[in-house]
């Protein structure tokens, strides 16, 4: 029987790409899901092909709205692992990045990530194998250009990840971060439309732009993801804490 086996799990953010591969790892291993979004619709639907979920409303830039999320989650199950994957992704170059996108690239990825952890913190470090897992990127382990909200947003989430790693680590669980270089998801196609718009790039062109980051020259694919976050849910993962996994074929080292 797997260690996730009857183990109450919240995944933010988790109706679509990294998220949704990561639910239906976990789900399969067993584990009790809460699927947390703005889109309940979607999650709902995703829930039904697990045996074991629920789906709930949450904006994370909203404070109120984690508190409802968070509470509705720990009413059902005390929670045992955090899983804050919710965030997003806008470019624009520094001198054209406006205070909306900057403050947007920082509530969406860095305060969403503080307010779930927060909110679920007593319940997971009560838990015999407590887990935070934060989905930053690579570009919080460097950078890219035109990316600097985002950048610093997810720089943000490592910096809080090693914090609270420091202050969990009297208990059982830890706090990590898992950073994927470019992958394979509905984001990256967005990614893709924008560069095509604004450069005159063919698909392939732009493609190509993504994919020479990694240094196996490819994408990653979220499963990758899903199964580092699931590694990191094991017990034989506890003197893993405060560590941003780069999960991007050696583009980071």
């Amino acid at each position: 029987m797997s260690h996730l086996a009857g183990q109450h799990v919240v995944i933010t953010g988790g109706g679509t790409g990294i998220g949704a591969a990561i639910a239906r790892r976990l789900a399969a291993e067993g584990a009790k899901l809460t699927l947390a979004a703005r889109d309940v619709d979607r999650l709902r639907s995703l829930c039904a092909t697990f045996p074991d979920a629920q789906a709930v409303h949450l904006d994370i830039t909203d404070e109120a709205s984690v508190a409802i999320a968070m509470e509705s989650a720990t009413a059902r199950a005390p929670v045992s692992i955090l899983v804050n994957n919710a965030g997003g992704a806008e470019t624009a170059p520094l001198a054209k990045t406006s205070l909306d996108l900057w403050q947007r690239m920082i509530a969406l990825n860095l305060t969403g990530t503080f307010l779930c952890s927060r909110a679920l913190l007593a319940s997971i470090i009560s838990a015999p194998n407590g887990r935070i897992i934060n989905v930053a990127s690579t570009a919080g382990l460097k950078g890219y250009a035109y990316t600097s909200a985002y950048a610093a947003a997810k720089h943000g989430v490592i910096g809080l990840t090693r914090s609270l790693a420091l202050e969990i680590a009297g208990t059982r669980a830890t706090a990590n971060a898992v950073c994927p270089g470019f992958t394979d998801t509905g984001l990256l196609e967005r990614s893709l439309d924008i560069v095509m718009r604004k450069t005159g790039m063919t698909r392939e062109e732009a493609l190509a732009a993504f994919i020479k980051e990694n240094p196996q020259n490819r994408l990653i694919d979220p499963d990758e993801v899903a199964a580092a976050v699931f590694w990191l849910c094991d017990p034989l993962s506890a003197s893993v804490n405060g560590q941003s996994i780069a999960i991007a074929g050696g583009e980071v080292m």
